[in-house]
């Protein structure tokens, strides 16, 4: 008896596994495109992945399906581990139905959203769909309101990841961008609300898929995705990444990742090759962060790269930057200092000066929300000349989307520790995490200047007619500049009024975020009662 009902389980689970049938599978690989089930064993640690609610079957009452009955219906759902710790998944399989989403599709991940909800742990969300299945109507369409409810609920609560390596269109687009983070493959993933032949029909306007709602448009000018790659599988590498820097949900901290020490205490021969290695890796971090004077010019009007910055100050190969090409005047990312994950908000002169312009401001809020979201500690990297001018900044709604930054930075309550690296002016000074607009920890590097604007500005307004009435008019303005930056935008004035911590040197810069951040990690600030703010979207 038991070894035909073993038997008959083991029929149902190969016909679960081959779904799609052999042909719809090597057509997906012809593709270039993984299966399901493929992309869920190149995510997960071996052997660790258990699948929930396999047995579950389509219903298609209509258009002569009815006696169709698909096993899976197109997604597949279930949670394993990544890096030891527990994470759900939801999968769709393009080879079933299109991974078309119909009733009993959308409550499998609904289910598995809730799972995820109740254990705080994350959530990837895998999407390759055909869209809304046609022949369940409504009962599609309630599927997509009930998931974007369960991402709308777990938001800031448990890390949300989508993974885009197939058609996303339509309201299916809109759970990634509920979700924290958006990843896509590039060629194989598209994103739109509407495809090229509704845009034709409606607008007039030809485009391909791909420069509708290609990896490379949302990478770029849109700013929906976060994460581009090449492949699948240096995606899902990056996933993994990803999540070594968060915490399982907003209840824990982020671990600490760092190489193990030597506590014995013992003198042993293994204890001596230890203490050398220390030796030598604190002499690595010293001569690096000697470079620091060498890649930042005195000159503020001289560009460089603020990644050289950024790599210096992190642990090695610790720097995850996050939507890279998008408004690269401001650079977001995580990295490690110490050992603890810290959120990196910089600006960088390579791009507009380094200004703050809409895209910005926005990239910039939404990095900063997330990482207070799930206790990651901010270290923000000064050196701005002002919020971007002109008129289309200004019709583009510079006002609102910089005012997301300002609220961002005073409403997170994690530890917040700003480096005024050289230029700091006007309202963007202010909204790169000034000290009263809540940053713990103020470093400014001697050669600072922090002011209302620039000297040269300040001194063409507040001198103008000093310099109209003098003989000579280029001397006694530069005359009038030197003295309007000594007095005025030396680090010291604004130390001097507590607007700044510390003036440290360059050099010094890694040690003192290490050893704040230490001090800072036990930070707990009493949420104010109210039913939530009203940030200016």
């Amino acid at each position: 008896m038991w070894r035909d009902s073993i038997s008959a389980l083991d029929k149902k689970r190969s016909r679960i596994l081959q779904a799609g049938g052999r042909d719809k599978i090597e057509k997906q690989h012809k593709s270039g495109k993984l299966t399901a089930r493929e992309r869920i064993d190149m995510l997960f640690d071996p052997g660790t992945f258990v699948e929930v609610d396999n047995f579950i079957e389509s219903r298609i009452d209509d258009f002569g399906l009815d006696k169709k009955r698909v096993p899976g219906d197109g997604v597949v759902t279930g949670y394993g581990e990544i890096n030891g710790r527990t994470v759900f998944v939801s999968s769709e399989d393009f080879t079933v139905i299109g991974g078309s989403l119909g009733e009993y599709h959308s409550m499998k991940i609904a289910r598995i959203q809730d799972m995820a909800y109740d254990m705080k742990a994350p959530i990837i969300m895998i999407n390759d769909s055909g869209g809304a299945r046609i022949e369940e109507g409504i009962d599609s369409l309630s599927g997509y309101a009930n998931i974007f409810l369960r991402n709308t609920k777990a938001s800031g609560v448990i890390p949300q990841i989508a993974v885009i390596v197939g058609p996303c269109s339509g309201g299916a687009c809109y759970s990634p961008a509920i979700c924290d983070y958006i990843f896509m493959v590039d060629k194989i993933g598209k994103m739109f609300i509407t495809g090229p032949q509704v845009v034709k029909t409606v607008v007039n306007e030809e485009c391909t898929v791909d420069e509708l709602g290609g990896a490379s448009v949302h990478a770029t000018k849109s700013g929906v995705t976060h994460f581009t790659y090449k492949d699948e599988q240096t995606c899902f590498e990056g996933v993994r990444k990803l999540l070594s820097y968060l915490p399982g949900s907003y209840l824990e901290k982020p671990p600490v990742i760092r190489e193990k020490e030597e506590s014995t205490g013992k003198k042993s021969l293994l204890y001596s090759l230890n203490s050398l290695v220390n030796r030598r890796s604190r002499k690595d971090e010293m001569d690096r962060c000697a470079e620091l004077t060498e890649i930042v010019p005195d000159n503020s009007r001289k560009a460089y790269d603020v990644l050289e910055v950024i790599t210096r100050i992190c642990d090695r190969d610790s720097f995850f930057e996050v939507q890279k090409d998008f408004a690269k005047n401001v650079v977001v990312g995580y990295g490690r200092i110490g050992g603890r994950s810290v959120g990196i908000v910089a600006n960088q002169p390579m791009a507009l000066a380094g200004s703050l312009d809409y895209d910005a401001s926005d990239k910039a809020a939404r990095f900063i929300r997330t990482c207070d979201c799930y206790n990651v500690p901010l270290v923000v990297l000064v050196d701005v000349p002002a919020f971007m001018p002109g008129t289309a900044q200004e019709h583009k709604g510079i006002i609102r989307h910089g005012a997301k930054m300002l609220y961002a930075f005073s409403e997170a309550t994690v530890p917040k520790i700003s480096v005024i690296m050289r230029k700091a002016y006007g309202g963007a000074y202010i909204a790169m995490n000034s000290k009263n607009m809540g940053a713990d920890i103020v470093y400014a590097w001697p050669g600072a200047e922090i002011a209302v604007m620039g000297a040269e500005g300040a001194v063409n307004i507040a001198f103008k007619r000093a310099i109209s009435e003098s003989e000579n008019k280029e001397e006694t303005r530069e005359h009038l500049v030197q003295e309007y930056k000594e007095k005025f935008m030396n680090p010291y004035v604004a130390a001097s009024r507590g607007f700044v911590t510390e003036v440290i040197k360059p050099d010094e810069t890694r040690k003192r975020l290490t050893a704040a951040l230490k001090m800072l990690k036990n930070k707990q600030v009493a949420p104010v009662p109210k039913k939530h703010g009203n940030i200016p979207l």
